[in-house]
């Protein structure tokens, strides 16, 4: 497929700031570096996961010229199995360890994204600027009509929320990563696998975009909200084990007024978290591609490292799985030691390590990729 070393570095970083979410202190015990480390880790991480989710899409779809035909069919029905699997597994999880799991919104991303999978790149980044702007306010109007009543009666047909915490309106609208606002990111995603990474005319263009993103609608936020716009819910010291330190219905307006929307924290949902969080999410990609492509010495260092992004599904499940084994909460935390965070990176670079060194994929890449196997007999 062509795979682009530094958007598996990106990818890597991406799951190491899962790790800090979910392992390290809440920022409220952090000072210093801990605490830009902690910030910059909350909400981002996921965020820069989600839109690398959207640029694999495209590395199944075809990258840079989509697929059509017999390939193009192959391609969408390869796309959909891994949507079912991974809304099966993040399910699965989800019974274990509670709704703070994105695999299970990963599928249905997947599966909304599907129509979308032949869009050139000015047409999918369009598509995203409109999500970003159209979908918070929409999902704050349909948060403030869902009363507790009709969410229970909406939960109380829905097989999946019977197996677990997540179900078809978490997945939707109220959960931890509701589709409606985050399908911007996997849109943005798309369209930056449209790209030409390797030319540097076009990373150029691209940074210059992400840092315009990142300035202004931060800024904005601070202008019009006040000093603590950009304030992430992990201040309250609430350590949710998932998506940054967040009560359950984040990032969906829950009993919030209106002037939350001027607000760009962590996982606020508003258009100018969605805008900010993209911008970073470019130059953390852009920024990581140019690094593995300037700098030689420094890619063979990173090689460790990188194989923790050829195989993010395991990193990402075997942190969960890792944190049970070893008795560590899931859940809410009190960890105030960095240590066991480290542990857990080091411990994950050292599997890749050794892992890429016999297979070209791990282990759950490997189930995931037989499992989409019968979309060759698509006709």
């Amino acid at each position: 497929m062509g795979r682009l070393v530094g958007v598996d570095l990106a990818r890597a970083l991406a799951v190491f700031g899962m790790y800090v979410v979910h392992i390290g202190p809440p920022l409220s015990a952090t000072t210093g570096v801990g605490s830009w480390v902690r910030y910059l880790a909350d909400g981002h991480s996921s965020v820069l996961f989600a839109t690398l989710a959207g640029f694999s899409l495209m590395l199944l779809a075809g990258r840079r010229e989509p697929k059509t035909g017999l390939a193009g069919r192959q391609a969408r029905a390869r796309i959909a199995i891994r949507a079912v699997v991974l809304l099966a597994l993040g399910t699965a999880l989800a019974m274990e360890y509670g709704g703070v799991i994105i695999l299970g919104f990963y599928g249905v991303y997947f599966l909304l994204a599907l129509p979308l999978v032949r869009l050139s790149a000015k047409t999918l980044a369009i598509l995203a600027a409109a999500f970003a702007l159209v979908t918070p306010q929409l999902a704050f109007v349909l948060t403030s009509l869902l009363t507790p009543s009709v969410q229970e009666s909406i939960n109380a047909y829905d097989p999946l929320r019977r197996l677990s915490e997540v179900g078809v309106l978490d997945l939707l609208l109220t959960g931890f990563y509701p589709a409606l606002t985050w399908m911007s990111f996997v849109i943005a995603g798309m369209a930056l696998g449209r790209l030409d990474l390797s030319s540097s005319t076009v990373r150029r263009r691209l940074a210059a975009f992400g840092a315009s993103l990142t300035v202004a609608a931060y800024g904005m936020s601070l202008l019009l909200a006040g000093k603590n716009a950009l304030r992430s819910t992990a201040e309250d010291g609430s350590s949710s084990g998932g998506s940054g330190s967040m009560p359950p219905g984040s990032g969906s307006f829950p009993d919030m007024p209106a002037s939350s929307l001027l607000s760009a924290g962590p996982h606020s949902g508003t258009t100018f978290d969605i805008i900010g969080s993209v911008g970073v999410a470019i130059l953390v990609i852009v920024g990581a591609t140019v690094a593995m492509d300037r700098l030689p010495r420094l890619r063979r260092l990173a090689k460790p490292v990188i194989a923790v992004g050829t195989m993010s599904l395991t990193a990402y499940v075997g942190h969960f799985v890792a944190q049970s084994m070893l008795s560590m909460p899931t859940g809410k935390s009190s960890q105030q030691s960095w240590a066991p965070l480290l542990m857990f990176v080091l411990g994950a670079i050292v599997f890749a390590a050794v892992w890429s060194r016999f297979f070209r994929r791990g282990p759950l890449e490997y189930l995931l990729h037989a499992a989409t196997k019968p979309a060759k007999h698509i006709r």
